[in-house]
Parts: C-alpha cells; structure tokens; sequence
C-alpha cells in the first residue's frame, strides 16, 4: 500500500470521527469565587476573615437587606484593610492603624 493511499484512509476515519457527536452537553452550571482585594485578608483587630462578617456582627446577627449578615470592610490611606465595626471601637480608643501605627485615615469602604 503507497503513503498516499494510507493518508487517504486516515483523513476519511477522521471525517468519519468529526461528524459524529461524542457527547452533548445538556446542562451546565457555571461556579464563582470571590474574595476582597486585599494585601492581607484577615482583620487585625478580630482575627476573622475580612469576607465574613466580624465577631461583633455574628454575635449580634446583624442582617442586611438581603438576609446575609451586612458587615462592611475599611481600608486606610495605608491600605490596611479591617471591618468597619472593628476599626471604628479601635479609633475611639487610639486614632492609628493598629498594623502600621500610621494615624488612621479612610481611603474606602466596601462590601
């Protein structure tokens, strides 16, 4: 048999292989993560996670609108980044970054 005749016979298997479906997808539910964007993702003031709500708020469960507990992140001009009920009982007390010791600024605020 030439070379020719064998590449023949390969690209029609491969015609044969293409038209034919090797499966259909029926359903397809699509997954997403997020998380806040933050150089350390951990309150220095109440050592929880910035994307849960903070001790204050679970122990109180304080809801938002939409029945998820609403507690809110702070960042400061030296973008440290702490829960809002957090750092505002910390700067009745002490007007610093409780990580940089830089006097305590807001840049923003977020959910």
């Amino acid at each position: 048999m030439s070379e020719n005749s064998r590449m023949d016979e390969n690209d029609n298997d491969k015609k044969e292989v293409s038209q034919e479906k090797m499966f259909t997808l029926k359903k397809w539910n699509a997954v997403a993560m997020w998380s806040w964007d933050v150089e350390c993702d951990t309150c220095a003031i109440c050592r929880v996670q910035v994307m849960d709500a903070c001790l204050r708020c679970q122990a109180e469960s304080k809801k938002d609108f939409y029945g998820k507990q609403d507690c809110v992140v702070v960042w400061g001009e030296c973008n440290h980044s702490f829960h809002y009920c957090c750092m505002s009982l910390w700067v009745k007390q002490n007007n610093r970054c409780p990580l940089c010791q830089q006097e305590w600024s807001i840049q923003r605020m977020g959910k």
